[in-house]
């Protein structure tokens, strides 16, 4: 090919590239996780939710302070942590974020995501946690607190199961 003829292949070849590049980022961009996720339902534990069963109509407490009765819920989940700045004290039945919004239980990734923002991150991109469904359809994700009780989400200490039995060693 003469020098000549090659100026328009280049530029045409440039052109190409920046219409690959540019399509492949909106596509990302409109392929971007969506806001609301298709989830398990939240795992409450039997005969505690909703919570205005029993918190209706009671005074609320938002002191600090150590639960007494019924309410053998530990706190471990952070140091200094209190109900409050999770929970909603108007509105038992919901979640409050840290800028006041409130969300609902089966949105909780959200209330998660504002301390463990790598985490959620992780976890929409399917990395972390558990999702199922088609590689190229709808997946159902479950919740971190399917895996992590949100007030003592370390995983406690389990004794390893022992190793399988070898077929040589099968009688």
């Amino acid at each position: 090919m003469e020098e000549g003829n090659k100026a328009p292949w280049r530029c045409c070849f440039i052109a190409f590239l920046t219409v690959v590049f540019f399509s492949a980022n909106m596509y990302a961009e409109e392929q971007d996780i969506p806001k609301k996720f298709f989830v398990t339902p939240p795992p409450f534990s039997p005969g505690i939710y909703p919570c205005s069963m029993c918190h209706k109509g009671l005074p609320t407490n938002t002191q600090p302070r150590k639960l007494q009765g019924n309410m053998n819920i530990p706190l471990k989940h952070m140091p200094g942590g209190w109900c409050f700045e999770c929970h909603n004290p108007d509105n038992r039945d919901k979640l409050r974020l840290a800028n006041g919004t409130l969300v609902s239980f089966e949105e909780s990734y959200v209330l998660c995501g504002q301390c463990h923002g790598t985490i959620l991150r992780e976890w929409k991109a399917g990395l972390h946690g558990k999702r199922t469904g088609m590689w190229n359809g709808d997946k159902q994700y479950y919740l971190c607190v399917s895996c992590h009780s949100p007030h003592e989400p370390r995983f406690k200490p389990i004794k390893p199961s022992p190793p399988p039995v070898r077929p040589m060693e099968i009688k």
